[in-house]
């Protein structure tokens, strides 16, 4: 490979993957550097206690293209499902379980009618969701509107919203910047189902139910739900690091040198462009462009440096808002727990303790006071439950997503990573009574935790906050929100990007679109 020719994505997640997948298929030179002795990055299958292993962060596939699964042929691949189209179930205290399958919600203890009204107001939402739908793929246009391609998205942009008709128009601009407590309270009456609606807009952010935006943040989870299409909620046979396993078998079909244990120290610039990365082993690689898969903080502040940005532009990156408040706990069981209302194969499936909006407002207060909360909101995955190859002969693994744990733990991380283990566990044993004496090894990591493990600033999962302020053009901040940078020949293609964090690889193929878009 030249000088003139070669890209570098760096970092090996799955939108790193995607965009140099993307350039490849391009006919462009590409070579993806990943820190980690492995591919993956925040989506990698690791072992947390000897013979037991779990996806590290995400882990199911909620949200990943089903179109783009087969352009990449990620199944020819080595990508296999142990389990898709997975249901909900929302775990209630004393009651039956609340099932919930896309428009169907069962349960003996809703309210008559409700199942109608759920089915209906579902309808209406993945309409709304829809035009999102459509924004994920575009590349945010520029507000000057001074070039064409910008007048023609921000005419694609109109005309998604017009066609919804003059009432459903009306309709989606109304309820865009409300709260979603406010708008499953107007349209619902079961606490369970609401409480199970309103947890997917605040998975992985740093807000509440009644944080404004919030119905924003579903439509956008209902929006990439809605892109897997047949597979739905999916769990990758061998984890979700299967899924980056194959992407990065997909890319290297098409030529791309992926070199893994290759930490990028600074992304070099020469005559105010990048001109290429130079590596902590000292070693220096030229580049035609160089392709961010990380934080835009790590990007600009630590891998560019503020000495080649305009200051008004590293005030608004010093600004960005990237505030993790999501805590993984990691659980070897030596047997399959026993949950009320459930039966065992209900366990293949995601379970939830979101037992109403109250709660998972109750559940966020503590966080904005630096407080562990009491009362934990739970999504929790049996892995094994579908792939038994993820632990020993009759062992299981658990993986529990905890909302709202704040970042600065205070003086003792350690106390209070026992801390969050024992409220967790505590919750747990009230859905499934004898889970404790089963646990014969645990992982806690905390946000701090995260940001460690996988280089992302804050412990995000997003990169950066999913809100108003940034998102769409305005994400990550203006100045950087077409996947080019003020700095020539860098781009990003992370979840920091349009259109955010979530599993989807949108991000990167967008930003390879970019580069080529550049040099045309």
């Amino acid at each position: 490979m030249t000088t003139a020719t070669r890209d570098i994505v760096i970092g090996a997640g799955h939108n790193g993957l995607a965009c140099a997948w993307q350039l490849a298929k391009a006919g462009r030179q590409v070579i993806v550097l990943e820190a980690a002795a492995e591919v993956g990055g925040a989506a990698a299958t690791r072992e947390f206690s000897p013979g037991h292993r779990v996806s590290s962060c995400a882990h199911l596939m909620r949200s990943f293209p089903a179109e783009l699964i087969a352009s990449m042929g990620l199944e020819q691949h080595g990508l296999k499902f142990a389990a898709t189209a997975m249901p909900t179930h929302a775990l209630v205290e004393g009651g039956p379980a609340l099932r919930i399958d896309g428009l169907l919600a069962l349960s003996a203890s809703l309210p008559d009618g409700e199942a109608a009204r759920h089915a209906d107001f579902m309808r209406r939402m993945n309409r709304y969701a829809g035009v999102l739908g459509g924004l994920m793929q575009m590349t945010p246009p520029r507000l000057t509107l001074n070039e064409w391609p910008d007048r023609l998205a921000m005419l694609k942009l109109g005309w998604s919203i017009r066609r919804l008709g003059r009432d459903s128009m009306r309709e989606l601009l109304r309820i865009a910047g409300m709260n979603v407590y406010d708008l499953l309270n107007d349209n619902l009456e079961s606490p369970a189902l609401k409480g199970a609606l309103a947890f997917d807009a605040v998975l992985g952010a740093e807000h509440g139910p009644r944080s404004p935006g919030t119905v924003l943040t579903w439509l956008q989870h209902l929006a990439g739900h809605a892109q897997a299409g047949a597979v739905g909620l999916a769990q990758p046979v061998g984890g979700v690091g299967a899924l980056t396993q194959a992407m990065a078998a997909a890319v290297r079909s098409l030529g791309v040198e992926i070199r893994t244990d290759a930490r990028v120290d600074r992304v070099t610039v020469e005559d105010d462009r990048a001109a290429g990365v130079r590596l902590v082993s000292g070693e220096h690689i030229p580049a035609r462009s160089v392709i961010s898969n990380a934080d835009p903080r790590t990007t600009f502040l630590k891998l560019v440096g503020t000495e080649f940005l305009d200051t008004g532009f590293v005030r608004k990156i010093d600004h960005h808002r990237a505030s993790g408040r999501v805590a993984k706990l990691h659980l070897a069981l030596d047997g399959l727990p026993a949950f009320t209302g459930l039966n065992t194969a209900a366990l293949g499936g995601r379970l939830l303790v979101s037992p109403s909006m109250d709660d998972l407002e109750r559940a966020f207060n503590p966080s904005k006071y630096r407080e562990m909360p009491p009362h934990p909101a739970l999504e929790i995955t049996l892995p094994t439950a579908n792939d038994p190859s993820l632990a020993p002969p009759d062992r299981h693994v658990m993986s529990v997503i905890v909302q709202f744990v704040p970042y600065d733990l205070g003086a003792d991380p350690q106390g209070a990573r026992q801390m969050l283990l024992n409220t967790v566990l505590d919750t747990l044993e009230r859905h499934a009574p004898g889970l404790r004496q089963q646990v014969r090894a645990s992982e806690v990591l905390t946000p701090r935790d995260l940001e460690q493990a996988f280089g992302m600033t804050g412990g995000h999962w997003h990169h950066g906050a999913m809100s108003f302020d940034q998102f769409f053009f305005n994400r990550p901040v203006p100045g950087a929100h077409q996947y080019r940078t003020p700095l020539d020949g860098l781009f990003l293609c992370g979840a920091g990007s349009h259109p955010g964090g979530g599993l989807m690889g949108i991000a990167g193929r967008n930003a390879a679109k970019a580069v080529l878009a550049s040099a045309a």
